[in-house]
């Protein structure tokens, strides 16, 4: 069915599908419309869910490690400062091996306080063990959402879908929706390998475990994750071949003969597209890479895909505050360090607090990327876009 909604409606209404269990939340700017309609679905009674309104974000995900540890299927949404707060147990959430789902409305960090779309609140979580899945569209944000769930309860593992505030999260779109019941069959019952509530095998949920054990535990989440990269590619070919929708995981767009191109997460890749269209009427070699995961990292694929490439202009709406270079190009770069034939990697930040970023943009950025490839020479280790 074809349906106009928001980036948060679509995502609701995606949750709605999936039919938690629980969902715990409380409403924080972008991402509040995302919990405030799943509530209504709730009142409605379209949805037997335990929606659980809490008074933190810390809560909410304390709530959602409660449930998914008693094995039910959980999920909330959040942004910028209620992400940052729920950092404490994020990380609980991943050890824990918790297949918790989380929309994030992607939104700057405070200070100066703005309430307006850049990746610093998912890009800052990177490390605390969740998948994080980047949305060009509100379509894709729904799609994701469902695939979301599937990969969490294969791999065990929490997941983000994150989309770009204001810009996806209020703007609507065309959209196709699958029907409850195709999203109840792609997804099946979710049956934990373990619950709380299970008082006949009693288990030990979050014990201490000191120098002669942490790390082991540690190395075999780590391995978790990386294992998860096989189950992620293994539910978008599924997806794909029950609702002919693709959302690879490294998506090249005009790539197959450029010799420059610029690779971004999110909505950017729309815009960038336009960009590549209107060099390509030109006559210039350019090229356009989404990255849809950045955790798991796709590393293999990102060498496979980007050595063939002269120059690469890698485009963070992040800023990695003092660091060599921007959060995304530093994961790129290491990815290509044992390679010997690899392409430069420039690195620009852009859009932070929402400054808009247009094709006019991209294509001066395409300019400079021909103008490194000509003179092998790059000026700046980080360029700022829009940036007065």
């Amino acid at each position: 069915m074809i349906v106009a909604k928001t980036g948060n409606e679509a995502m609701a209404y995606a949750m709605k599908q999936c039919r938690p269990d629980v969902v715990a939340a409380y409403p924080i700017t972008p991402s509040t419309e995302i919990v405030q309609i799943f509530s209504s679905f709730v009142a409605d009674g379209l949805v037997d869910t335990e929606y659980v309104p809490v008074e933190s974000e810390h809560s909410a995900m304390s709530a959602c490690i409660g449930a998914a540890a008693s094995g039910a299927r959980a999920m909330t949404a959040t942004a910028s400062q209620g992400l940052a707060l729920m950092h404490e147990m994020l990380f609980i959430a991943a050890g824990l091996r918790l297949p918790i789902v989380m929309c994030v409305a992607s939104r700057s960090l405070s200070s100066p306080l703005n309430i307006h779309c850049d990746h610093s609140d998912s890009v800052a979580s990177r490390d605390s063990g969740w998948i994080q899945i980047f949305c060009e569209s509100s379509q894709e944000g729904y799609d994701s959402v469902i695939q979301a769930v599937k990969i969490a309860e294969r791999a065990y593992l929490p997941v983000i879908v994150a989309i770009d505030g204001f810009i996806l999260s209020h703007c609507m779109e065309r959209l196709e929706i699958l029907s409850d019941e195709e999203v109840s069959d792609f997804l099946g019952e979710f049956k934990p390998n373990y619950s709380l509530l299970d008082t006949k095998n009693p288990i030990t949920v979050g014990p201490a475990c000191l120098p002669d054990s942490y790390f082991e535990h540690k190395r075999a989440e780590a391995e978790g994750i990386r294992q998860a990269k096989g189950i992620i590619e293994e539910v978008i070919e599924e997806y794909r071949k029950r609702f002919h929708r693709y959302y690879p995981v490294i998506d090249e767009y005009q790539a197959e003969d450029a010799e420059v191109v610029v690779l971004a997460m999110g909505s950017t890749v729309g815009t960038a597209k336009i960009a590549v269209d209107e060099l390509r009427a030109q006559g210039k070699k350019v090229g356009a890479l989404k990255l849809r995961f950045f955790r798991p990292l796709f590393s293999e694929k990102l060498v496979a895909s980007l050595r063939k490439f002269k120059v690469v202009g890698i485009l963070d709406r992040a800023e990695a505050m003092n660091s060599y270079i921007s959060p995304l190009a530093t994961e790129i770069r290491a990815a290509l360090y044992h390679q010997t034939e690899k392409p430069l990697i420039v690195s620009y930040v852009y859009g932070l607090g929402g400054r808009e970023i247009t094709q006019e943009d991209i294509k001066v950025v395409f300019e400079e990327l021909i103008h490194i490839k000509e003179t092998q020479k790059v000026k700046d280790e980080v360029s700022y876009i829009g940036v007065r």
